[in-house]
């Protein structure tokens, strides 16, 4: 049996990653660094784990992959999943090194650099033909807009925080200072419409599509723009071209979620992404998919090979945009979300592993 070490546990991502390998036949190791946890994961008490490991310090420090290399040293060529963001870099930075001791599917620094730049995203879509909202230099010819960053996650910035809708020039001028400490210009784009959606998808070592998902925001929260608190999965082929050919224009290895608002593109997200529990929910292989690939198996793609119409949300953050949809007046759109929780899927609850839910809810 292969062993699969899975980093980040504090995400919530990691709990579906966990369960998804385990089913797949692989024995799971979660590790965590105690610098950036102040408490136990709740994937830590999940029955699908089959050790947890602590890590000294944080994903953050240089020193990271040394202490990562110490766990991997404990077994037989295991397979590396990195969750967050900052253990990928770390992992990218020195994949000669730990291609030595374990397999793994991560892209070089300078490709996650440049999916983790939205200019650059924007700039490669124009010229693949691919739809993206128009773009300002200075003052906006028309409201609402939205500024960002080139880079806000490696500001440390969380999700909510890296763009601001301006609908006025006052508000406009608001925006830029809070960007000013991160990115004195950021980039200023049209507001898009339509609905929030995501195409997610996993590449092989040689760019070869292997594994994909879409799904379409329900809920988000804050209403007004935020994470996801409910999705929907649905099916899109032309959507997951689009996407891959994106992806693999950049060199591309590794899971990634394409975002997009109605036919246009926003950003890229280059590693596991915050609504990763969807592809436990509709029995998609992505995680499976990921540790062949890695192992080299030569595991083939096949289109569609995961539930469409499942909806799924993420209790706390859904409860919250359902109650502030109400009180904005919202009545329609509140009443669906109290249907959806009776209907929808709980993101990390499952019935034969609750403990990780309801440590969750503890935290």
């Amino acid at each position: 049996m292969r062993t699969v070490v899975v980093t980040d546990g504090k995400y919530r991502a990691s709990i579906a990653a966990v369960r998804s390998l385990a089913r797949a036949g692989y024995a799971v190791v979660v590790t965590q660094t105690e610098a950036d946890c102040p408490r136990t994961p709740p994937v830590f008490f999940s029955r699908y784990a089959a050790e947890t490991k602590w890590i000294d310090g944080s994903a953050k420090e240089e020193d990271y992959v040394n202490r990562l290399e110490t766990v991997l040293r404990a077994y037989e060529r295991p397979i590396l999943l990195c969750v967050g963001a900052d253990s990928l870099r770390a992992v990218s930075r020195n994949a000669m090194r730990l291609a030595a001791l374990c397999d793994f599917l991560v892209s070089p620094p300078e490709v996650l650099d440049a999916l983790n730049d939205k200019q650059a995203v924007h700039d490669r879509a124009a010229e693949l033909g691919i739809p993206v909202p128009r773009q300002y230099d200075g003052v906006p010819e028309a409201y609402p807009v939205v500024l960002k960053p080139h880079c806000g996650e490696a500001f440390g910035l969380k999700a909510a925080q890296r763009y601001r809708i301006a609908r006025t020039e006052a508000e406009y001028r608001a925006a830029l200072e809070v960007f000013a400490p991160y990115d004195k210009a950021p980039i200023v784009q049209e507001k898009a419409e339509g609905p929030g959606i995501g195409a997610s998808l996993l590449l092989g070592k040689d760019g070869r599509l292997l594994c994909a998902l879409c799904h379409r925001r329900i809920r988000e929260y804050p209403i007004q723009g935020g994470p996801s608190a409910c999705c929907e999965s649905f099916y899109d082929e032309s959507l997951i071209r689009r996407s891959y050919d994106l992806l693999r224009s950049f060199g591309f290895t590794g899971l990634a979620m394409v975002e997009w608002k109605g036919d246009r593109l926003l950003e890229v997200n280059p590693r596991i992404w915050g609504s990763f529990p969807l592809t436990e929910w509709t029995e998609s292989p992505m995680a499976a998919q990921y540790a062949r690939e890695a192992a080299g198996e030569d595991p083939v793609y096949t289109p569609g090979d995961y539930k469409t119409g499942v909806r799924m949300r993420f209790f706390l953050s859904d409860a919250a945009a359902t109650a502030s949809l109400l009180l904005h007046g919202r009545i329609s759109a509140g009443l669906t979300g109290i249907a959806d929780l009776f209907r929808a899927k709980e993101a990390i609850f499952r019935r034969e592993d609750v403990k990780p839910f309801w440590r969750y809810l503890r935290r």
